[in-house]
């Protein structure tokens, strides 16, 4: 069985060796590969906000410092830490430094408040939070000291302060309940021997976004490291890209389909806007010549209707991928003649299904559909209520199993026996058709879900 936490579900042996034989899964930890892709684009930009460029030897350096000032404040290997940044670039460091200890990021959107992150906390047994101090009037470390109060888990707080300002915990400070709070940028230490790792184990816990409470989805370094690789092969993606992340970095569509993980794995360029509103977003395309960028329909539409009066050249862009709704026909063709680009349909979820249109499809499978699998060993069926596969043409729940699928959420066992069939494929509560051609019309959900229909949280990401 592969490697997982206690809490985890494992695929079975048959589907890992076949992942393994097909060349999917390579053994490559996801810290390792930035060592390698230091080494091999070094001079190069990795991470760009605003005026703020890092290169890959010094976004490794700084991962290797951060990494061990965690381990000098206390951070073990399996430990859980609760990561609530916005896109800036100590989202990434700090991501790759708690891989390189072997501690587990738990990636919470910036929105979340107490009852979630409380929630998390509890579920994942966390021990650290990293955050900032304030964030958009919202005082962070107030709320990590509520969590941190009501025991027993969480006991460091790091946070991120605004340049020039400082946390009103000050320095190096333990409060009553035990918990110490650390500025972010005092996590500093000469780097150390890297913590030894096997690819099969847990990299990191992404959210879904269709529960409320969120459940927490495993991602391992093996089945992440594939995803991010095969979305940057199907869009042809090289080290000439800059990839322009507005949304939010811990959502899968932005971190990995192929986006910033898939980005620093040929040497592109990665740049972070913390927020997706027209103005800054086609700025920084224009001025750091963006080549691809991944967004929802509510901000598709904004960005289309802002430009004519931003005036902006856009001439850079060569791909607009476009997820997390439904598009509109009529939005999804003003892609074209108004930016001079393709539009990219994706459907997917953080719990791991991905279908994409391709950029050599028919303009009409890319107005129209979802795509295709991402992998040649995405399994998918579309099935009626009776759990019985339905004729091409016909809706029903789409369910998936895959490479980068997964086969359970964290200690969840109840949620687990209703979301995945006898035979290990998720259910997506997601309705579907495909079509003659072997393409998927996402057109809705099962049942009514709670979710976030704001453009900067996108459900099922």
């Amino acid at each position: 069985m592969a490697s997982m936490l206690d809490g985890c579900t494992p695929w079975p042996e048959e589907f890992v060796d076949r992942y393994w034989a097909a060349g999917h899964w390579r053994g490559n930890t996801l810290d390792n590969l930035l060592r390698g892709w230091a080494l091999q684009y070094g001079p190069r930009t990795a991470l760009v906000y605003g005026g703020t460029r890092i290169t890959y030897a010094n976004l490794n350096r700084r991962v290797g410092r951060m990494a061990a000032g965690f381990r000098l404040r206390g951070l073990r290997p399996g430990q859980r830490v609760v990561v609530q940044l916005p896109n800036v670039p100590e989202f990434v460091i700090t991501a790759f430094a708690l891989l390189r200890v072997g501690a587990i990021p738990v990636f919470c959107p910036v929105a979340h408040r107490a009852p979630e992150v409380s929630h998390l906390v509890r579920v994942a047994e966390a021990v650290g939070y990293v955050g900032p101090s304030t964030y958009q009037g919202f005082d962070h470390t107030a709320m990590a000291a509520d969590i941190a109060a009501q025991g027993p888990f969480l006991r460091r707080v790091f946070t991120l302060d605004p340049p020039g300002g400082s946390s009103p915990y000050g320095g190096l400070a333990t409060d009553p309940s035990g918990c110490h709070y650390f500025p972010l940028s005092s996590i500093d230490a000469p780097p150390d021997p890297a913590h030894a790792q096997s690819a099969d184990q847990v990299a990191f816990f992404l959210l879904s976004g269709t529960t409320a409470p969120p459940q927490l989805i495993p991602r391992t370094h093996n089945d992440y490291a594939y995803q991010a690789r095969a979305a940057a092969e199907l869009v042809s993606l090289t080290e000439n890209d800059v990839y322009l992340a507005a949304l939010p970095a811990e959502f899968n569509l932005t971190f990995g389909c192929p986006g910033i993980v898939g980005t620093l794995s040929v040497g592109g360029t990665v740049v972070l806007l913390d927020n997706p509103e027209p103005t800054a977003c086609l700025a920084a395309i224009e001025r750091e010549r963006v080549t691809i960028t991944s967004v929802v329909p509510a901000v598709v539409q904004t960005w289309l209707d802002e430009r004519p009066t931003a005036q902006v050249e856009l001439s850079s862009l060569r791909l607009v991928q476009i997820g997390g709704g439904p598009l509109h026909q009529a939005t999804a063709e003003r892609i074209g003649p108004e930016w001079g680009c393709r539009p990219q349909q994706v459907f997917g979820m953080a719990e791991g299904p991905l279908t994409l249109t391709r950029p050599a499809d028919p303009d009409e499978t890319v107005l129209t559909t979802q795509g295709r699998p991402l992998s040649p060993d995405d399994e998918i069926r579309i099935v009626d209520i009776d759990g019985k596969d339905v004729p091409d043409g016909e809706t029903g729940e789409l369910l998936a199993r895959g490479p980068y699928t997964l086969r359970g959420y964290y200690r969840a066992p109840d949620h687990n026996a209703r979301s995945f069939t006898a035979d290990g494929y998720f259910r997506t509560g997601d309705l579907a058709m495909r079509t003659p051609d072997g393409n998927l019309v996402v057109t809705g959900r099962l049942k009514d879900v709670p979710q976030r229909a704001d453009h900067k949280h996108p459900p099922g990401w």
